[in-house]
């Protein structure tokens, strides 16, 4: 289940309904779907076949196709990575900046953990959203963020978009975000 820690203060928000209801507050979608639906196989799998990668999305095929048509997304597809990753610390370093994109970012995490830091209202400042296999979250367009791996190092994750060219991010300069704060 997802957890928050907000920068300022270190507070600590547990409990999907708590964390549910500071998301709403930050305009960030929040959702939950069941991890123990997927083969068991692939619950602790981070290097995928094409063939897992669609049976991963065959398997969360009505929550898919549930969020995307309430929230206008087109296209949807895995993302895997771990130390395995072909250049995964440079890859990090893209995702590790703050930025902003023209639509929701959205992933649905199958495998893993990953953490999302997000610059929420003013009262709130720069808050982080530690999530795991069945967290479901989409930081809107425009809301400053990044999204990072936890300590472990692996995550699998759906990702869907509006846009059919997928991820674009716009950079976003920020001198209140102190990075070091991760």
């Amino acid at each position: 289940m997802a957890e928050i820690r907000i920068r300022n203060t270190e507070e600590r928000i547990q409990g999907e309904e708590a964390v549910r209801a500071f998301l709403d507050k930050q305009e960030v979608l929040y959702e939950h779907w069941n991890p123990a639906k997927l083969a068991e196989g692939l619950q602790q799998k981070f290097v995928l076949s094409d063939e897992e990668k669609q049976e991963i999305l065959t398997t969360y095929d009505e929550e898919i196709k549930d969020l995307a048509e309430r929230r206008g997304y087109k296209t949807w597809d895995i993302i895997a990575l771990s130390d395995a990753t072909p250049n995964l610390d440079e890859l990090l370093k893209k995702f590790e900046n703050v930025h902003t994109h023209t639509e929701d970012e959205v992933r649905a995490i199958t495998a893993g953990r990953g953490i999302f830091i997000i610059k929420g209202t003013d009262d709130v400042g720069y808050f982080d959203v530690e999530l795991e296999a069945g967290d479901v979250i989409s930081v809107p367009e425009y809301k400053p963020h990044f999204f990072t791996l936890m300590d472990n190092r692996q995550i699998v994750a759906v990702r869907l978009f509006i846009e059919t060219e997928g991820w674009i991010a716009h950079p976003f300069a920020d001198e209140k975000f102190a990075s070091s704060e991760a």
